[in-house]
Parts: structure tokens; sequence; C-alpha cells
């Protein structure tokens, strides 16, 4: 979507005229504008790539999700205004903040903060109408099929610098700690088939963290992105943010957010067992995660929101990242990062 799209969506959307609109750099699958009107007011209109390759409707679980937690008094989220299912595009509040350049205790507070609210919504009726968030894993069993789906269609794009890091050093953590989490199952009462109930799920938006944040003038913060917006194992929500390489958080950032997770899904008594089971899969899923711009899907989309680099340039740096990713899962063999 160029800009004259863009300007014709935004009316469509808004039923008034466009007085300025103008790109917004970020955002890994989409296309941001920001769209004044002729009484001032200001608006974030979103284009959404559409993939036939990739058929998860990331506009609908946005858009719907956020009109959701407004609806039941979350107010950390922007508002949804409207959207065009036909067209890709959606409008929300546009939200005066800035990206978070240093983090503080305050906000690994109301992060953990957010994250009790959604999970006090999961009793709430419509809660069960809503759908799994993006690659939800509500089995040990469902987070090691999609490692092997993701490792599997890695092995099949021809780079010799992915294919020796597939070889080593992934190999080698990807059969042991998969092996210790089955073992770490059988010796519990545990089962490795078995779906989390609904009552212990939560409602998750899947690509959590402060990288998807603003601080507002008052120092409070506004969450942002939610494609991949559902139902989800606290595990899964919990790790992800331990783990994810847009953030960079202090060691004591990390147990404190830990500390805080233990007490808001601590109605579930086996969420720190299951914790410590899986969260080196999912270091070893977000090994994999990084090297999406290998894949020519994920490449045209990473391209359509963000054509500043080639794709040589952003291979080396991911590949980079896989393996400091995989540097660190090899330390949980000795010393598990989280405990005070």
């Amino acid at each position: 979507m160029g800009e004259g799209e863009a300007r014709q969506a935004a009316a469509a959307l808004l039923g008034s005229g466009v007085a300025a609109l103008s790109r917004i750099s970020g955002g890994g699958n989409n296309r941001l504008f920001q769209v004044g009107t002729a009484d001032g007011s200001r608006y974030a209109l979103k284009s959404y790539m559409h993939d036939r390759a990739d058929p998860r409707d990331r506009l609908g679980a946005e858009f719907e999700g956020i009109r959701f937690l407004r609806q039941h008094g979350i107010r950390q989220v922007p508002r949804a205004i409207a959207c065009d299912v036909a067209v890709g595009s959606a409008v929300y509040e546009w939200i005066d903040g800035t990206p978070l350049e240093a983090v503080g205790d305050d906000d690994i507070a109301q992060a953990a903060s957010f994250l009790a609210d959604l999970h006090g919504l999961v009793g709430v009726e419509q809660a069960s109408e809503l759908p799994l968030a993006s690659e939800a894993c509500l089995s040990a069993a469902e987070l090691v099929r999609q490692i092997e789906h993701r490792a599997s269609r890695l092995r099949a794009v021809d780079h010799m610098g992915l294919k020796r890091f597939l070889a080593e050093p992934y190999a080698e953590l990807h059969d042991r700690h998969i092996d210790a989490a089955v073992d770490g199952f059988a010796a519990t009462e545990l089962d490795f088939m078995d779906e989390l109930p609904p009552q212990r799920q939560t409602l998750s938006p899947s690509d959590f963290g402060f990288h998807n944040a603003l601080r507002c003038a008052d120092g409070s913060l506004v969450f942002l992105d939610f494609e991949y917006f559902g139902r989800d194992d606290p595990v899964k929500l919990t790790a992800d943010f331990l783990l994810h390489p847009a953030m960079a958080l202090t060691r004591g950032q990390q147990r404190a957010f830990y500390r805080h997770a233990r007490g808001i899904y601590g109605g579930d008594p086996q969420f720190t067992l299951r914790f410590r089971l899986l969260y080196p899969l999912y270091g070893l899923r977000w090994s994999l995660i990084l090297l999406n711009s290998f894949l020519p899907e994920r490449w045209r989309r990473q391209a359509f929101a963000d054509d500043s680099e080639s794709r040589e340039q952003v291979q080396d740096r991911q590949l980079g990242k896989a393996r400091a990713m995989l540097d660190h899962i090899y330390r949980i063999a000795t010393e598990f990062p989280y405990d005070a």
C-alpha cells in the first residue's frame, strides 16, 4: 500500500477527509501510517500484508482482540476504531508516546500488571469464544511439533551458513533438551501429550514485550501489536517475554518478571515445573524463529514492511542472533537463570 492508497483507505474508514498522512517506520509484518484529519485529530492506519502462504487473520485477531480488551476495561491498549477486511487495513487511536530507550523496574511492574489484568479476563464468558493465539502451545507435544516443523522447513533451504548452523550447534542441543523434557515429564504426573485445560490458559498478546510498547508523558505504558492475540499457555507467554531478542533486560529485571509471573499464574500448581522443563525448548524454537528471513514467504513480508536492508545483510545478522540464543540455552544445563 502506497501513500495514495493509504490516504483513500483512511478517508473511507474514518468517513472524513485526510489532511495529512505520513509513513511510520517499524513493524515487521505491516505498514503503519499516521493520519491527520481537518479537525486536528490523529489516528494510526495499519496496512496488513496479505500472503496466501500464511492464512492467519492478523487484522481480525488484532482488531477484535483490542476491542474485546477495551470493552472489559483494559486501557493500556489503543482503541480499535474501524477496519476493512477487504482492503486489509484498520484504523486505531494514535498514541502520543515514545519507544522505550531504557527499561526500569516500574516498567517490569507495569508489564506484569497488564498481564495480570488479561489473565483476570480468562473467566469472562466471551473469552472462551476468542481464538487460540497464533502458534499456541497448549501441550509439550505441540511445542515439539512446532520446533520440528520449523527445523524441517529451514533444512530445505539451500544456504551453506544455515545448513552449518542446523547441523551444529543446533542439532546437539535439539536432541539433548527434547530428550530431557520427555524424561522430565515422564518422571512427574505431567503428560507430554495433554492439552492445558481452558481454566489454566491465559490471554496472550503473543508478541509481548517492551519492543511493542510506548511510554506516555505520565510514565504509563501502552502496549501495541496484537496481531497474534488469543488464548495460550502462560508458560509460553512468560518464556517468550524472557527470551525475546528484541529486549535487553538485566538479570535482575528478568528475575523480577519471573517472580511476577509465578504470582499471576500461581493458580496452576504445575506452572513452575512446566516452565523449567519447557523453557529450553522455547529457546530452541526462538533460535529457529530468528531465521525466518531464510524462508521466501517470510522474507516477502519483512521486505513489505521494511526494504532498507538487503536479504543477505538480514540473514547474516539473524544467524548471529540464533547462535547467541543457543549459547543461552547451552548454559541452562548448569544454571537455571531465574533462580533468586
